[in-house]
């Protein structure tokens, strides 16, 4: 399974937030004369289509992990002699349970959140929090910390639909209630530590004679993308791997008619797009 975080890209209802924001700053670091709006607009979509040119990647205005990785998300290290000074709190994230565990001189407090949903998991590792924001808005709800992870705009932040807390449903990111980010968010200095544990389902490789509710599954979002026209019974026959072999030509993919990791990732981000999904 490739992570992803969401899929940033121009659209009339234009995708804003602190993941645009970061993504419009390593673009100017390029060289790219573009605003730091925050806003996915037009000059941010040529500016990410002129940058996937010159780096060899697709070039669709989409940010996927690729583009992130060549940007050089890798480089951010907010961590300074001065800051190793600092007795800092850290922060555990246990996926099965939905749980955040905030430690501090030797005390600790749990809250629930929401997490990585079985398609866009949450990224397990050690990482720290290298970039803060009050109010971003939105879906980010009114704070946002943002994580060390190289492929995309990961973060914890809070949330403008509370009752998602608990629940695995998000793009990758931490979501918790407004009211208990607000809480730890001072308490979290740039160079927190963010440990994330837990397991996530990876997608078993799909294939003709195959069966079952991934199969429906994959079904469902043939049909939505218009590639698939039968029924929706969860047995992978001839139909369904015309559909898939369809769908992978369109893609530049391997054509072969098998469900693995590539077309997994290439059908997450056509659905994503076709179902205008912004949620981080």
């Amino acid at each position: 399974m490739f992570y992803a975080s969401r899929f940033l890209r121009f659209d009339d209802n234009p995708m804003q937030g602190p993941d645009v924001l970061l993504l419009q700053e390593k673009l100017v670091k390029k060289g790219y004369q573009i605003s730091t709006s925050g806003i996915y607009d037009k000059l941010t979509e040529k500016a990410v289509i002129s940058f996937q040119q010159a780096s060899g990647l697709r070039v669709d205005g989409i940010v996927c992990p690729k583009t992130w990785n060549l940007l050089g998300l890798e480089n951010d290290n907010p961590i300074t002699t001065e800051d190793t000074l600092v007795t800092r709190p850290s922060i555990l994230i246990n996926l099965d349970k939905r749980r955040l565990t905030f430690t501090r001189d030797g005390s600790s407090t749990t809250y629930p959140v929401a997490v990585g949903k079985p398609s866009t998991p949450s990224p397990i590792g050690n990482w720290v929090i290298v970039q803060k924001s009050v109010d971003p808005g939105g879906p980010f709800g009114v704070r946002w910390m943002r994580l060390s992870v190289p492929w995309g705009g990961y973060g914890i932040h809070g949330t403008n639909n509370p009752a998602s807390i608990g629940r695995a449903v998000s793009h990758g990111c931490i979501r918790m209630y407004n009211k208990d980010v607000i809480k730890i968010y001072d308490l979290t200095p740039i160079g927190t530590p963010v440990n994330i544990i837990g397991h996530h389902y990876t997608g078993k490789i799909l294939k003709e004679g195959d069966s079952g509710e991934d199969v429906k599954q994959l079904q469902r979002d043939l049909k939505k993308l218009g590639y698939y026209n039968s029924s929706i019974d969860g047995f992978f026959g001839p139909k369904t791997r015309q559909a898939v072999m369809a769908f992978q030509a369109d893609q530049g993919l391997a054509v072969d008619g098998i469900v693995g990791p590539y077309t997994y990732f290439a059908l997450l981000k056509a659905m994503d797009i076709a179902t205008k999904n912004y949620e981080p």
